[in-house]
């Protein structure tokens, strides 16, 4: 059956690697298992300054320093590649991974985050973390004075444009329809806001840029004129794409792809708990996810204590 845990942690976010500090301090054995860089999403950012407690520091550094709390703990790290098969309902929970390995878990969180939704060009991956993000909270000051492009019109590009106002010194909003998806009382304060432009019914085509980037080529849908917007940084807002496809038709879900949880962040199957982005929540913050990875550590050990009588 392969080597047994306590409690298996799917990500190595800081949601899984919170989870893991406080499972690992309770002396449970815990294994992380990430397939991706350490640290998730929150490596994308240059810097960090809207953490509690710590002072301006960047992704990665914050994320490296999570990894080693863990693995102080008594948290085993492993990577892998995928997961071939499980049983989430047995007990214990049962993992199949494809490196030809199984695991076993008396408990699992799943942490396996999620990614903004991107637009897919090519142009759009060189220019990420030089000029473009996903993340206004994160990156919005070093854009202070100078003009971005926000891409999307739905309550979170026009909440964010609105915040970015307190940076930039002009805010285009891009967006593929000639109409907003907002919410009305969004809608007119964004539009009342003498910082910000708008180009409606645009296609995004292309970024361009020399070591940084530069302009956003946005074509006109309905005359096919394109335009070259200069600016300093672009934010994308165009959805958001949970990790969970993995879990479909085992764990409810809503039509996101959401993993639906209760107050303790358990799904509908005793023992397995969904926390950080890949749970149905409003809101994505590197303090939210570390939130989450608690709630799920100190309800999976609640669930080992019940287990054990």
């Amino acid at each position: 059956m392969g080597e047994h845990y306590d409690v298996v942690v799917l990500g190595g976010g800081p949601t899984g690697l919170t989870a893991g500090i406080y499972l690992g301090r309770a002396r449970a054995r815990t294994l992380i298992l990430d397939s991706g860089t350490i640290g998730g999403q929150t490596v994308l950012s240059y810097s960090v300054a809207n953490y509690p407690g710590v002072e301006e520091t960047s992704g990665r550094a914050i994320s490296q320093t999570m990894l080693k709390q863990a693995k102080g703990f008594g948290c085993e790290v492993r990577a892998y590649t995928g997961v071939t098969g499980m049983d989430l309902a047995s007990s214990p929970k049962h993992l199949e991974l494809d490196d030809g390995s199984e695991v076993t878990g008396d408990a699992v969180i799943i942490a396996t985050g999620g990614v903004p939704r991107k637009l897919g060009l090519e142009s759009e991956g060189r220019f990420v973390g030089r000029g473009i993000s996903y993340c206004a909270t994160c990156d919005g000051d070093f854009f202070t004075g100078k003009p971005i492009a926000v891409i999307g019109g739905g309550n979170s590009a026009l909440e964010e444009a609105l915040a970015l106002t307190e940076f930039a010194s002009k805010v285009t909003i891009i967006h593929e329809f000639d109409h907003f998806q907002a919410e009305p009382w969004i809608v007119k304060e964004a539009l009342a806001n003498p910082k910000i432009a708008r180009l409606m019914a645009q296609e995004v085509v292309g970024f361009e840029g020399e070591e940084k980037l530069e302009r956003v080529l946005s074509r006109d849908k309905e005359t096919g004129e394109v335009t070259a917007v200069p600016v300093d940084g672009c934010f994308i807002f165009i959805g958001y794409v949970p990790n969970s496809s993995l879990f479909r038709g085992l764990v409810s879900m809503n039509d996101r792809g959401e993993i639906l949880t209760g107050e303790n962040l358990e799904t509908d199957i005793p023992g397995v708990f969904a926390a950080g982005d890949v749970r149905a929540k409003r809101y994505r913050q590197i303090t939210t996810a570390v939130a989450d990875g608690t709630i799920a550590a100190l309800a999976a050990l609640e669930r080992l204590r019940e287990k054990a009588g």
